[in-house]
């Protein structure tokens, strides 16, 4: 009985063993398919790869294209601000005029530059006032001053008269010469000095306080003898280097021929020459172009910088 029991167990010992190398076998088998599959699997994905580039390739060649396209549209939006930026400094694109027309009440402004003018003419074309020169420094009188103002005054315009300041002259000197030339401004703007550089003065500025000192002195003999603020013309240059701080209670007159006045003086502006090349009809000088301007109010509004003693008087 021992025997046999043995030998049983060593069959049963022999066919663990027979079955161990068949799963071995199956299992070496099933490695072996696993391989031939991951195999080919790689294959197929090594050939998918040379069908399709790998999609981060796609990514960075459609991020150097994006990136490349928007250099090129910057690079051409810099080259249109600065063409554009260059016609307008030469005066050849003129942004102004679309602004100014968004303003009621339009004028110019005159000198002899512009000859004899045809008022009747000149007033008919959409204008409402006109500053004629008058006088400059403490001698010079405008040639065509007379017969401008004389002949201005036969139409509908609101008149006004300008002074050229001389930053060589005493100020009190340059306003007796003014009175003396315009005389009486009764229904007429307020006086109107022109600050501005001159000669080799942009390069030489004079002294500030010197500046400031007669200016002051002219500002008041005028408003004193015509119990009216008068209106000061300036430059954007000259604005910050002598008026602001200075005169910021004194109704302001500002040339910006090349953008909207809000851009260099915000709000601080009354009456705005927007451009110095506009052809009218009705002069004959030998300056082509007339300024021209336009004031930031109604009409109306524009009658509280003129002067009424006549009709005040009138009225007791």
């Amino acid at each position: 009985m021992e025997q046999n029991k043995i030998l049983s167990g060593q069959e049963i010992s022999g066919r663990d063993n027979w079955d161990r190398k068949n799963v071995d076998k199956e299992n070496s088998d099933k490695t072996n398919s696993d391989k031939d599959n991951w195999g080919r699997e790689n294959s197929d994905r090594k050939n998918l790869d040379k069908e399709n580039p790998d999609e981060k390739v796609l990514r960075t060649k459609a991020f150097h294209k994006k990136r490349w396209l928007w250099a090129a549209g910057l690079c051409s939006l810099t080259a249109a601000v600065i063409i554009t930026g260059t016609l307008v400094l030469r005066k050849e694109i003129k942004i102004n005029p679309i602004f100014a027309k968004g303003y009621e009440v339009q004028g110019v402004d005159v000198s002899h530059y512009q000859g004899a003018i045809d008022w009747e003419v000149l007033s008919q074309q959409n204008l409402d006032f006109a500053i004629i020169k008058a006088t400059e420094g403490s001698t010079h009188v405008d040639e065509r001053f007379l017969d401008n103002w004389q002949a201005a005054e036969q139409t509908h315009l609101a008149l006004g008269a300008y002074h050229f300041f001389s930053f060589d002259s005493e100020g009190d000197k340059q306003a007796a010469s003014y009175i003396d030339t315009v005389g009486n401004l009764n229904g007429k703007l307020a006086p109107v000095i022109d600050v501005e550089y001159y000669g080799n003065k942009r390069n030489n500025p004079p002294d500030r306080a010197e500046v400031v000192e007669n200016l002051s002195a002219m500002l008041d003999a005028l408003e004193q003898h015509y119990e009216i603020k008068p209106i000061i013309y300036t430059t954007y240059t000259v604005y910050n280097d002598y008026i602001k701080g200075e005169f910021e209670d004194y109704p302001l007159w500002v040339r910006s021929v090349y953008c909207p006045p809000t851009v260099l003086f915000g709000d601080k502006w009354c009456f705005w020459q927007y451009m110095d090349t506009a052809m009218l009809d009705g002069y004959a000088g030998d300056q082509k172009y007339i300024d021209v301007n336009v004031f930031r109010g109604t009409k109306q509004e524009l009658e509280k910088l003129m002067i009424q003693k006549e009709s005040v008087l009138a009225s007791f």
